[in-house]
């Protein structure tokens, strides 16, 4: 199974627009976004619809186009950008009802359930600790 990427790709677009904005470039198209990133545009805009019903972002059309930050970096948090791009939870059950015949298949949804709701608030919580500005501090410093 593939590893999810959505949150990798919201944040590097959002640390982006956030040393972008430090630059005094305040718009972003879609294509610089995705020059950075080094995918498709189509992906990066999908994202950012994203990021946008979140409140996380503006979108300005017609000319002079593009995204901005709607929030401060320094108010958006990683828990934010998560909360905005991933739907599904972190770890699914079944598709369909195991054999509740079977001692294993009875007791398996319930057991797994708080393991599964420990870890959500655990990467939740330290979801919550980094904003989009330590991001763009960290990915700085490796230079």
């Amino acid at each position: 199974m593939a590893a999810n990427s959505r949150l990798t790709i919201a944040a590097h677009a959002l640390a982006w627009m956030a040393l972008s904005q430090q630059r005094g470039q305040d718009l972003l198209t879609s294509d610089q976004v995705a020059a950075s990133v080094n995918t498709n545009p189509v992906i990066i805009r999908r994202s950012l619809g994203d990021l946008r019903r979140a409140g996380l972002v503006d979108v300005r059309h017609g000319a002079g186009a593009g995204w901005s930050l709607a929030r401060s970096p320094q108010d958006i948090t990683m828990l934010d950008v998560y909360d905005a791009v991933e739907q599904d939870p972190l770890f699914a059950m079944h598709r369909t009802e195991p054999n509740l015949e079977c001692p294993v298949g009875r007791g398996i949804r319930p057991a797994l359930g708080g393991v599964y709701g420990e870890i959500e608030q655990a990467l939740r919580r330290e979801l919550q600790r980094t904003t989009i500005a330590d991001v763009l501090r960290e990915t700085l410093r490796v230079r």
